[in-house]
């Protein structure tokens, strides 16, 4: 976070609307950056990647039924994601 400072002369009207804009602009940066961390279609853009690339694993190492047993690894992705939610909300609660 910037540090502030007290300006040797009073900003003009125009200069604070400028910077609240820019402060505003922000805020609505990293809210949307917070909704994307947290959103379903992130976790299953994820899921679908990482079930692709552990087929791919399981074709290139010879192990048998890639396709379903792509399904394990990526069903403990998707459970691991959602206890993180919880997870963040405790520490959280103890370190806020």
């Amino acid at each position: 976070m910037a540090s502030l400072t007290i300006p040797k002369k009073m900003a003009s009207l125009s200069e604070l609307e400028k910077e609240l804009a820019a402060v505003k602009e922000r805020n609505r940066k990293v809210e949307m950056d917070k909704a994307w961390e947290i959103s379903w279609v992130r976790r299953i853009i994820i899921a679908v990647l990482t079930y692709i690339v552990i087929i791919l694993f399981f074709i290139v190492a010879g192990l048998p039924k890639p396709f379903v047993n792509s399904l394990v690894p990526t069903a403990g992705f998707i459970l691991s994601t959602l206890s993180l939610v919880w997870f963040k909300g405790l520490w959280m609660k103890h370190h806020g």
